[in-house]
C-alpha cells in the first residue's frame, strides 16, 4: 500500500472532505476550510507559525497603534503589527491540473476537485493575507491564466476559473511551467497541483529554470485512494480516461506490481523535488484539507528566513 504518512493537525476537529464537497460553492469550500483551520490553530500547540508566515510581530509599547491588526487579535486575543504591505506581501500563483485523468474519484468527489478546492483554500487564504494571488490552469496545454492581482473581484475571478470541469486530454507537466517562468519575472511562490501522473523526464529541468529564477515552489500530488492502494474489489474492464484505451485489470494479480511502479514514481518525483529544494505534499483525497493548509505554512515558516520576494516600488505594487 502506498499512502501519505500520517501528519500532525492543528486541530482534532477536521471537517471531513466528502462534508466538505457536498457544498456546492468553490468560494464557500474554501471558506469553511480557512475558517476551520483557524479555529483550529487558536486552540493548538502551534498557534505561532502563521503569524510568522505573514510577517506579523508583537505589538510593543511606543508602536503605532494604527497598524495593529485587529483580526489576528480577535483569533489570538494578542496584539500584533504587521508590516508594511510592499515589504511583505507576497506573489503566488496556482498552477492547476484539469486534464482528464484529475476526473477520477471513487469517494463521491474526483481528484478535480479536491485539487479545486485546495487551490481555492490557499488562494483564499493568501488574498486574507493581503498576498497576491494568481492562477493558471493546463491539461495537455495551457488554459487560462490569471496575473497575480490583490484587488476587489479578482478572488471571485480565480474560483470561477478553477469550477471549470477538467475536460482537457492528456497531462503535460512542462507547458505551464514554461509559461509561469516566461511569465513570472518578479519572484514568488508558485504551487503546481496535479496528480503528477505524467512523465517525469522533462519536469527536472523546467523546475529547475523555475527555481533559478528565484522562484519558491510547492508541490501537491493529489491522489484517490483507490489509486494509492488499488483498492478495487473485483476484476473488471477499466478505460483510460485520457486515451481511451480499456484495460481488463484483476487487482488480486495486478496490486503488488501497481503499488511497485506507483511507488518509484512517486519516490522519482520526491527526489526530483528534494534535489531542487522544492517541497513536495502527497495528498490524498481522503485527507482533510486544513491538514494541507497546515502543512503548506508550516513549510514556509521553516523557509521564511531564507526567502524574501522581490521588494517593490510601492504599496500595493500587486493591486
Amino acid at each position: 500500500m502506498v499512502a501519505p504518512a500520517p501528519r500532525p493537525a492543528p486541530s482534532a476537529s477536521l471537517i471531513d472532505p466528502a462534508a466538505l464537497m457536498s457544498i456546492r460553492s468553490l468560494e464557500l469550500r474554501a471558506h469553511a476550510v480557512v475558517e476551520g483551520f483557524w479555529s483550529g490553530l487558536h486552540r493548538s500547540p502551534y498557534h505561532g507559525f502563521s503569524v510568522e508566515f505573514t510577517e506579523y510581530r508583537p505589538y510593543t509599547p511606543g508602536d503605532d497603534p494604527r497598524y495593529l491588526d485587529w483580526r489576528v487579535y480577535a483569533r489570538s486575543d494578542r496584539y500584533y503589527i504587521k508590516k508594511y504591505e510592499d515589504e511583505t506581501n507576497l506573489r503566488c500563483h496556482l498552477l492547476a491540473d484539469q486534464s482528464r485523468s484529475m476526473d477520477f474519484g471513487t469517494r463521491g468527489y474526483t481528484k478535480a476537485h479536491y485539487a479545486a478546492t485546495l487551490a481555492a483554500t490557499l488562494g483564499h487564504f493568501l488574498d486574507l493575507q493581503g498576498d497576491a494571488v494568481g492562477l493558471l490552469t493546463f491539461d495537455s496545454q495551457v488554459r487560462e491564466y490569471l496575473p497575480a492581482r490583490h484587488r476587489p473581484g479578482h478572488l471571485r475571478q480565480l474560483m470561477i476559473a478553477l469550477e471549470r470541469p477538467a475536460a482537457g486530454s492528456e497531462t503535460n507537466l512542462v507547458a505551464p511551467i514554461e509559461r509561469i517562468t516566461a511569465l513570472v519575472r518578479k519572484r514568488g511562490l508558485v504551487a503546481v497541483i496535479s496528480d503528477f501522473l505524467a512523465p517525469l523526464d522533462r519536469l527536472e529541468r523546467n523546475l529547475q529554470t523555475l527555481t533559478a529564477c528565484g522562484h519558491e515552489v510547492s508541490v501537491f500530488q493529489v491522489l484517490d485512494p483507490a489509486e494509492l492502494n488499488l483498492g478495487l474489489e473485483m476484476a473488471a474492464l477499466f478505460e483510460d480516461v485520457e486515451t481511451g484505451q480499456a484495460i481488463y485489470i484483476d487487482p488480486a494479480a495486478a496490486r503488488a506490481g501497481y503499488t511497485q511502479k506507483l511507488m518509484a514514481h512517486c519516490e522519482a518525483l520526491r527526489a526530483i523535488c528534494r534535489r531542487l529544494g522544492v517541497s513536495h505534499h502527497l495528498l490524498s483525497t481522503a485527507q482533510p484539507l486544513e491538514i494541507a493548509l497546515f502543512e503548506f505554512l508550516q513549510e514556509r515558516t521553516k523557509r521564511g528566513r531564507k526567502f524574501r520576494p522581490a521588494a517593490r516600488g510601492g504599496r500595493g505594487g500587486a493591486r
